[in-house]
Protein backbone atom coordinates (compact mmCIF):
# COMPACT_ATOMS: atom_id res chain seq x y z
CA UNK A 1 0.00 0.00 0.00
CA UNK A 2 2.50 2.21 1.01
CA UNK A 3 4.66 1.81 -2.36
CA UNK A 4 0.78 2.68 -3.90
CA UNK A 5 0.91 6.34 -2.02
CA UNK A 6 -0.89 5.37 1.00
CA UNK A 7 0.15 6.39 4.35
CA UNK A 8 0.38 2.71 5.86
CA UNK A 9 0.64 1.49 9.17
CA UNK A 10 1.21 -1.96 9.72
CA UNK A 11 1.42 -3.00 13.95
CA UNK A 12 1.85 -6.07 15.60
CA UNK A 13 -0.95 -6.48 17.82
CA UNK A 14 -0.86 -6.06 20.96
CA UNK A 15 0.90 -8.83 23.59
CA UNK A 16 2.58 -9.89 20.48
CA UNK A 17 5.31 -9.64 18.22
CA UNK A 18 7.20 -6.06 18.80
CA UNK A 19 4.11 -4.56 20.25
CA UNK A 20 3.97 -4.67 24.54
CA UNK A 21 1.96 -6.55 26.94
CA UNK A 22 1.91 -9.16 29.07
CA UNK A 23 1.02 -11.43 29.31
CA UNK A 24 1.94 -12.55 26.01
CA UNK A 25 0.66 -14.26 22.80
CA UNK A 26 -3.13 -13.46 23.56
CA UNK A 27 -6.02 -12.23 21.59
CA UNK A 28 -9.54 -11.54 22.04
CA UNK A 29 -12.25 -9.36 20.60
CA UNK A 30 -11.78 -6.37 22.89
CA UNK A 31 -8.06 -5.91 22.09
CA UNK A 32 -8.05 -6.45 18.66
CA UNK A 33 -10.62 -4.10 17.70
CA UNK A 34 -8.83 -1.71 20.18
CA UNK A 35 -5.70 -2.75 18.34
CA UNK A 36 -7.44 -1.25 14.51
CA UNK A 37 -9.22 1.85 16.99
CA UNK A 38 -5.60 2.95 18.15
CA UNK A 39 -3.71 2.86 14.81
CA UNK A 40 -7.61 5.19 14.11
CA UNK A 41 -6.67 7.33 16.76
CA UNK A 42 -2.49 8.26 15.45
CA UNK A 43 -3.68 8.20 11.81
CA UNK A 44 -6.55 10.95 12.13
CA UNK A 45 -3.82 13.36 14.10
CA UNK A 46 -1.31 12.60 11.71
CA UNK A 47 -0.92 16.08 9.48
CA UNK A 48 -0.63 13.86 5.98
CA UNK A 49 -3.70 11.68 6.30
CA UNK A 50 -6.98 13.32 5.04
CA UNK A 51 -9.68 11.96 8.30
CA UNK A 52 -12.46 11.54 6.19
CA UNK A 53 -10.09 8.98 4.19
CA UNK A 54 -9.04 6.01 6.37
CA UNK A 55 -9.36 2.44 5.29
CA UNK A 56 -8.39 -0.44 7.39
CA UNK A 57 -7.84 -3.72 6.03
CA UNK A 58 -7.95 -6.89 8.42
CA UNK A 59 -6.22 -10.28 6.67
CA UNK A 60 -7.75 -14.06 7.78
CA UNK A 61 -7.95 -14.00 11.93
CA UNK A 62 -8.22 -10.20 12.14
CA UNK A 63 -10.87 -9.56 9.09
CA UNK A 64 -13.47 -10.25 11.94
CA UNK A 65 -11.73 -7.75 14.47
CA UNK A 66 -11.17 -5.50 11.17
CA UNK A 67 -15.05 -5.50 10.40
CA UNK A 68 -16.28 -4.84 14.58
CA UNK A 69 -13.77 -1.84 14.54
CA UNK A 70 -16.01 -0.79 11.40
CA UNK A 71 -18.74 -1.52 13.16
CA UNK A 72 -17.95 0.75 16.14
CA UNK A 73 -15.92 3.24 14.69
CA UNK A 74 -17.36 5.48 11.80
CA UNK A 75 -13.92 7.40 11.28
CA UNK A 76 -13.33 4.02 9.49
CA UNK A 77 -14.13 5.08 6.16
CA UNK A 78 -13.39 1.52 4.25
CA UNK A 79 -12.33 -1.53 5.47
CA UNK A 80 -11.13 -4.09 3.17
CA UNK A 81 -11.30 -8.44 4.51
CA UNK A 82 -9.05 -10.47 3.39
CA UNK A 83 -9.81 -14.14 3.25
CA UNK A 84 -11.74 -14.02 6.06
CA UNK A 85 -11.76 -16.24 9.42
CA UNK A 86 -14.69 -15.02 12.18
CA UNK A 87 -12.41 -16.72 15.00
CA UNK A 88 -15.65 -15.74 17.40
CA UNK A 89 -17.30 -18.33 15.10
CA UNK A 90 -14.64 -20.80 14.64
CA UNK A 91 -13.70 -20.87 18.41
CA UNK A 92 -17.97 -21.03 19.34
CA UNK A 93 -19.04 -23.54 16.51
CA UNK A 94 -15.80 -25.37 15.04
CA UNK A 95 -15.41 -25.72 11.39
CA UNK A 96 -18.24 -25.41 9.53
CA UNK A 97 -20.55 -25.10 12.29
CA UNK A 98 -19.94 -28.83 13.42
CA UNK A 99 -19.45 -28.09 17.00
CA UNK A 100 -22.40 -25.59 17.08
CA UNK A 101 -23.94 -26.97 20.11
CA UNK A 102 -24.52 -26.19 24.08
CA UNK A 103 -22.61 -29.23 24.74
CA UNK A 104 -19.34 -28.94 22.08
CA UNK A 105 -18.89 -25.58 23.84
CA UNK A 106 -19.52 -26.58 27.62
CA UNK A 107 -16.70 -28.51 27.00
CA UNK A 108 -14.75 -26.19 25.41
CA UNK A 109 -15.78 -23.73 28.74
CA UNK A 110 -14.63 -26.43 31.16
CA UNK A 111 -11.25 -27.42 29.25
CA UNK A 112 -10.34 -23.78 29.37
CA UNK A 113 -11.36 -22.92 32.85
CA UNK A 114 -9.45 -25.97 33.99
CA UNK A 115 -6.47 -24.57 32.20
CA UNK A 116 -7.02 -21.08 34.05
CA UNK A 117 -6.30 -22.89 37.36
CA UNK A 118 -3.72 -24.50 36.08
CA UNK A 119 -2.07 -21.63 34.35
CA UNK A 120 -2.08 -19.67 38.00
CA UNK A 121 -0.50 -22.67 39.45
CA UNK A 122 2.31 -23.39 37.42
CA UNK A 123 2.87 -19.20 37.05
CA UNK A 124 2.67 -19.45 33.10
CA UNK A 125 0.29 -20.23 30.86
CA UNK A 126 0.03 -23.45 28.56
CA UNK A 127 0.92 -22.63 24.62
CA UNK A 128 -1.51 -23.78 22.04
CA UNK A 129 0.84 -24.68 19.31
CA UNK A 130 -0.68 -23.50 16.06
CA UNK A 131 1.28 -25.55 12.82
CA UNK A 132 3.14 -28.34 13.57
CA UNK A 133 7.02 -28.30 13.11
CA UNK A 134 6.47 -31.47 10.61
CA UNK A 135 3.93 -32.15 8.66
CA UNK A 136 2.08 -35.39 9.65
CA UNK A 137 1.18 -37.60 6.47
CA UNK A 138 -2.48 -37.69 7.49
CA UNK A 139 -3.17 -33.57 7.74
CA UNK A 140 -5.83 -32.40 6.21
CA UNK A 141 -5.45 -30.11 2.98
CA UNK A 142 -6.22 -26.96 5.12
CA UNK A 143 -3.17 -27.70 7.54
CA UNK A 144 -0.84 -29.05 4.46
CA UNK A 145 -1.58 -25.39 3.43
CA UNK A 146 -0.95 -23.08 6.43
CA UNK A 147 2.19 -26.06 6.73
CA UNK A 148 3.55 -24.08 3.37
CA UNK A 149 3.08 -20.43 3.96
CA UNK A 150 4.21 -20.18 7.60
CA UNK A 151 6.68 -22.88 8.08
CA UNK A 152 8.53 -22.23 4.86
CA UNK A 153 10.35 -19.59 3.41
CA UNK A 154 7.22 -18.25 1.51
CA UNK A 155 5.55 -16.82 4.48
CA UNK A 156 7.60 -17.69 7.72
CA UNK A 157 8.29 -15.08 10.19
CA UNK A 158 9.99 -14.66 13.67
CA UNK A 159 7.82 -12.71 15.44
CA UNK A 160 4.45 -15.04 14.00
CA UNK A 161 2.70 -17.00 16.41
CA UNK A 162 1.09 -18.98 13.57
CA UNK A 163 5.12 -19.62 12.42
CA UNK A 164 6.50 -20.69 15.38
CA UNK A 165 5.11 -21.46 19.06
CA UNK A 166 1.40 -19.94 19.12
CA UNK A 167 -0.77 -18.58 21.69
CA UNK A 168 -1.80 -19.56 25.10
CA UNK A 169 -4.55 -21.79 25.10
CA UNK A 170 -6.75 -20.03 27.32
CA UNK A 171 -6.78 -16.88 24.24
CA UNK A 172 -9.77 -18.70 22.59
CA UNK A 173 -12.23 -18.27 25.92
CA UNK A 174 -12.90 -14.20 25.66
CA UNK A 175 -13.63 -15.54 21.92
CA UNK A 176 -15.90 -18.33 23.02
CA UNK A 177 -18.57 -15.43 24.20
CA UNK A 178 -18.09 -13.46 21.99
CA UNK A 179 -19.44 -12.66 18.29
CA UNK A 180 -17.64 -10.38 16.19
CA UNK A 181 -20.57 -9.08 13.63
CA UNK A 182 -23.02 -9.19 16.14
CA UNK A 183 -23.62 -5.55 14.27
CA UNK A 184 -21.83 -5.88 10.75
CA UNK A 185 -25.66 -5.52 9.25
CA UNK A 186 -24.87 -1.43 10.98
CA UNK A 187 -21.81 -0.63 8.99
CA UNK A 188 -22.85 2.33 6.78
CA UNK A 189 -19.67 2.88 5.35
CA UNK A 190 -18.31 0.68 2.07
CA UNK A 191 -16.46 -2.60 2.82
CA UNK A 192 -14.64 -5.33 0.42
CA UNK A 193 -14.85 -9.26 1.22
CA UNK A 194 -12.00 -10.66 -0.60
CA UNK A 195 -11.79 -14.90 -0.32
CA UNK A 196 -10.64 -17.36 -2.66
CA UNK A 197 -12.67 -19.58 -4.72
CA UNK A 198 -11.42 -22.91 -3.54
CA UNK A 199 -10.33 -21.65 0.24
CA UNK A 200 -11.65 -24.00 2.96
CA UNK A 201 -12.72 -20.59 4.79
CA UNK A 202 -14.55 -18.91 2.28
CA UNK A 203 -18.05 -19.03 3.70
CA UNK A 204 -16.68 -17.18 6.87
CA UNK A 205 -16.14 -14.13 3.93
CA UNK A 206 -19.48 -14.89 2.12
CA UNK A 207 -21.44 -14.88 5.43
CA UNK A 208 -19.91 -11.87 6.31
CA UNK A 209 -21.08 -10.31 3.31
CA UNK A 210 -24.09 -11.42 3.64
CA UNK A 211 -24.26 -9.50 6.93
CA UNK A 212 -23.11 -6.42 5.47
CA UNK A 213 -26.40 -3.93 3.60
CA UNK A 214 -26.46 -1.56 1.72
CA UNK A 215 -24.99 -1.57 -2.09
CA UNK A 216 -21.59 0.13 -1.41
CA UNK A 217 -20.01 -3.67 -0.17
CA UNK A 218 -19.02 -5.93 -2.91
CA UNK A 219 -17.76 -9.88 -2.49
CA UNK A 220 -14.61 -10.40 -4.56
CA UNK A 221 -13.75 -14.31 -5.42
CA UNK A 222 -10.35 -14.90 -6.73
CA UNK A 223 -10.57 -17.93 -8.81
CA UNK A 224 -8.77 -21.23 -7.98
CA UNK A 225 -6.90 -19.48 -5.19
CA UNK A 226 -7.39 -21.54 -1.41
CA UNK A 227 -6.70 -19.32 2.05
CA UNK A 228 -3.20 -18.72 2.10
CA UNK A 229 -2.82 -17.63 -1.63
CA UNK A 230 -4.77 -14.20 -0.26
CA UNK A 231 -2.37 -14.23 3.33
Amino acid sequence: MAEKGYVTIAFDPSFTGESSGEPRFIASSDLNTEDFEAAVDFLSNYSRVDPEKIAIIGICGWDGFALNTAAIDPRVKETIAVTMYDMTRVTANGYNDKEDSKEARDAKRLAMSAQRTLDFKNGQYKIAPTNPDELPADAPQFIKEYFDYYKTARGYHSRSQNSNGGWTTTTFEPLLNAKLLAYADEITNPGLIVHGEKAHSRYFGEDAFKKLKGDNKELLIVPNAVHTDLS
